[in-house]
């Protein structure tokens, strides 16, 4: 499978899409003005703390106070607090924990209250970015992502992925964490890290300890709401979760991203620094890769697939809902539950794709075509398990209900990516009402009596639709040689099949539009 990433940068945002065998599969937004991103870490002060609901709201300096609910404190939430108390006191002369003394885990089922107060000062680390009306999601259990690893301070534990399957690798890169990982820092082995040397584990463990300095740094002199360290940008987050063999291109369209992005492969992954290519044409780098036209093809109410079939998707307040329809697809040879099947196999990868260019998160519904077979339902939940699998969001899949239902909920951590896929008429600007037909011949003359007595045009080119086009020349005497007789000018008509049926412009004898 090739991969491929084209990165759209203009002054107000970076659009990314990811591209797998040229068919679109991500697509993600980062606005120039986002202050708030997956991974950054503020330092905040609690302003309330909600014995009912077991959690605080923390100012983070948005307009909604961050949610920070007792289960996302993490174990050594007292750990963080008796650390960062003591960095703002200068008590806390160095970033490294090896003499740094652990507060006991806190208890699973404890109230929130007997861990914060009201007004004091926290580290906290975004978990959730805001989303309609709500404030961001935040934790305290601090982590920091790099390519191979994750550094989680204040724990002594090592995880590795359980997407490496073999014991033996598992137990490799266990010992060899063991043995380079400073003291209380936990590390979470990542699935890319199967394999590597002790070199390359090395050194992504020092940048993320440098990170953790970094941090440190800034927290000593740092007054809440204040960001104190903040995670890369979405570009160099996607290279560094995705980046594999299996890229073959990347390609930007702005030079100083795209020096950026190289800086960052080099220190990543310096062999796939040939792959990435800086776009020069003069058509937008979307529409020559191809991009636009999926987008628009995608992101609609009406989702249609190759076979005929196509899905509907409704949003609501509570949870999405897509249906499956087999359309006009139908063979003969084949019956009822056979064709039911095969829409719903090509329905389930249609699925799995729509969930992750939207970034639909939450509890979604999928509404397939009834199968009375308990063998062909199977084969449906393997399906989009299996096209669930490329998904890096968090979700769980159930069975088929005996309705035919599919439920799946999937971690929502940034907005949803809703892009409008209908225009607005431009014949009515969306009111639904025209001029009269009968008076646009009377409105056309008189923008031309305009241009030819009062601006004095020597000639003019009048643009209009084909069939306005035929209306004014055809016929002996017709409409275009009574106004060249009534003006004593030059005046030509030109058919444009682009343009709508009551559209006009006006050109002078340079080609260029006359503005009435």
């Amino acid at each position: 499978m090739n991969n491929e990433l084209i990165i759209d940068s203009t002054p107000t945002e970076v659009v990314i899409a990811l591209l797998n065998d040229k068919r679109l599969v991500e697509l993600n937004r980062e606005k120039s003005n986002n202050n708030y991103t997956v991974g950054d870490i503020y330092l905040g002060r609690v302003k309330k703390v909600m014995p009912g609901l077991n959690a605080a709201f923390v100012d983070v300096g948005y307009e909604k106070d961050g949610f920070l609910h007792y289960l996302d404190l993490g174990p050594q939430a007292a750990s963080l607090c008796k650390y960062t108390k003591l960095v703002q006191t200068d008590k806390q002369t160095t970033s490294n924990l090896m003499y740094f003394k652990l507060e006991p885990n806190i208890l699973k089922d404890g109230k929130i209250g007997n861990v914060i107060n009201a007004n004091q000062q926290i580290l906290v680390q975004i978990a959730k970015e805001p989303i309609s009306t709500k404030g961001p999601r935040i934790t305290t259990e601090i982590s920091l992502a790099g390519r191979y690893l994750v550094l989680i301070p204040f724990s002594d534990k090592i995880s590795v992925s359980q997407k490496i399957k073999t014991i033996d690798e598992k137990n490799r890169l266990k010992k060899l964490i063991t043995s380079i990982k400073p003291k209380n820092f936990g590390v979470i082995i990542r699935t890319v890290a199967e394999g590597k040397s002790v070199a390359d584990l090395d050194a992504d463990l020092n940048d993320l300890v440098k990170k953790w300095e970094q941090c440190y740094e800034a927290l000593k002199t740092a007054q809440p709401p204040q960001k104190v360290l903040g995670e890369i940008d979405r570009t160099s987050a996607i290279l560094r979760d995705l980046l594999n063999a299996s890229f073959n291109s990347i390609h930007i369209n702005d030079a100083a991203l795209y020096e950026e992005t190289k800086t960052y492969l080099q220190t990543i992954a310096p062999d796939k620094e040939k792959i990435l290519k800086l776009y020069k044409g003069t058509v937008p780098i979307f529409e020559n890769f191809g991009v636009d036209r999926q987008i628009k093809a995608l992101f609609g109410k009406t989702v249609t697939m190759k076979s005929g079939g196509y899905l509907i998707v409704e949003h609501t307040e509570a949870l999405h809902v897509i249906d499956v329809n087999s359309g006009n697809r139908a063979k003969s040879d084949n019956n009822q539950e056979a064709n039911a099947l095969e829409v719903n196999l090509e329905a389930a990868v249609e699925v799995a794709r729509q969930l992750r260019l939207r970034d639909m998160g939450g509890i979604i519904v999928v509404d397939f075509i009834d199968l009375h077979s308990m063998e062909n339902r199977k084969l449906l939940y393997e399906k989009i398990r299996d096209e669930m699998a490329k998904d890096r969001a968090k979700h769980n899949i159930l069975p088929p209900s005996k309705f035919g239902l599919i439920q799946i909920t999937r971690q929502r951590v940034r907005p949803e990516m809703n892009i409008v896929t209908v225009e607005k008429c431009p014949t009515c600007g969306g009111s639904g009402e025209i001029q009269a037909s009968i008076l646009l011949m009377d409105q056309i003359e008189s923008n031309m009596r305009y241009i030819l007595k009062e601006q004095n045009e020597p000639s003019v080119t009048l643009c209009v639709h084909p069939y306005l086009e035929a209306y004014l020349t055809k016929g002996l005497i017709s409409l275009r040689r009574k106004w060249s007789f009534k003006y004593k000018k030059t005046i030509k008509v030109r058919a444009v099949e682009s343009y709508h049926f009551l559209e006009y412009h006006f050109l002078n004898k340079n080609e260029d539009e006359i503005k009435i």
